[in-house]
């Protein structure tokens, strides 16, 4: 597919590794998304849709099996299996669709979009998962308190998914550009997701599944916003010192992610 020795030079893609990450926290819709926007970056659009599509219906299909396995053995498989089952699968899919482009890319040393990203779009699907689930279990019996929440979490993804953009602008804005985005738009969004999921604390009848999803929820927002300040605080300093602060709170990010996901 490459007949240069370089004709990637000018490309983002997203890794394996990456695709592989956001797939076992989002499953195969975080996947298809993520394949899409190689694709894109390969100019091929309508692989781009199809892959799309096939994330959206294997995770329809997913979970449709899922729920008609008897309960009680379900109760029997640790949580990580499912997951890992079919994180498995999308990463040699992605082996044979664009492990050559992705290892010649990754051989020349060119760019690919950031892990934390992957990450990101993995948590959106992830939320957009949880909503669907909940969606069908509590409207199914009536009430209009999970409409509310729907629409509350609606805005969160939103603002997750817009802060994100963030980790893209990273290695290419100027200092002065990556404050402003921080200081305009990225920290007051995660402020914002914070109050966000206070207020749906208050939503009469919610069912206790919920709120349970709303302790994650709200302090993966807190670790969020510490980190994007720290983030802000490095940057005005010129200094790498707090890089290990960093991963420290992603890691605990990542924790948060895994409490969503089990």
């Amino acid at each position: 597919m490459i007949e240069k020795e370089d004709d990637t030079k000018d490309l983002r893609f997203y890794s394996q590794k990456s695709i592989a990450t956001a797939t076992f926290i989002g499953g195969p819709l975080a996947a298809g998304y993520l394949i899409r926007e190689n694709y894109l970056s390969l100019n091929k659009p309508d692989e781009g849709k199809k892959s799309l599509l096939i994330g959206f219906v294997a995770t329809v299909l997913l979970f449709t099996g899922i729920f008609m396995i008897p309960e009680a053995i379900i109760e029997k498989v640790p949580s990580y299996v499912i997951p890992a089952i079919y994180t498995a699968i999308i990463y040699l899919i992605v082996e044979k669709i664009h492990g050559k482009i992705l290892n010649k890319h990754k051989e020349n040393e060119n760019n690919f979009y950031s892990g934390w990203r992957a990450a990101g779009v993995g948590f959106v699907s992830l939320i957009v998962l949880l909503i669907g689930i909940f969606g069908y279990a509590y409207l199914s019996v009536g009430g209009d308190e999970f409409e509310k929440y729907d629409a509350e979490i609606a805005k969160f993804s939103k603002n997750e998914t817009e802060s994100l953009i963030f980790f893209e602008h990273y290695d290419t804005e100027t200092d002065n550009s990556l404050l402003q985005e921080l200081e305009n738009s990225t920290i007051p969004k995660w402020e914002e997701n914070i109050e966000i999921i206070k207020n749906s604390n208050t939503i009469e009848n919610l069912p206790s599944e919920l709120l349970e999803q709303n302790k994650i929820l709200l302090k993966y927002s807190e670790l969020r916003l510490k980190a994007f300040e720290l983030y802000k605080k490095a940057i005005k300093e010129d200094t790498t010192i707090y890089e290990q602060q960093l991963e420290q709170i992603h890691l605990k990010i990542n924790e948060q992610i895994e409490k969503l996901n089990s």
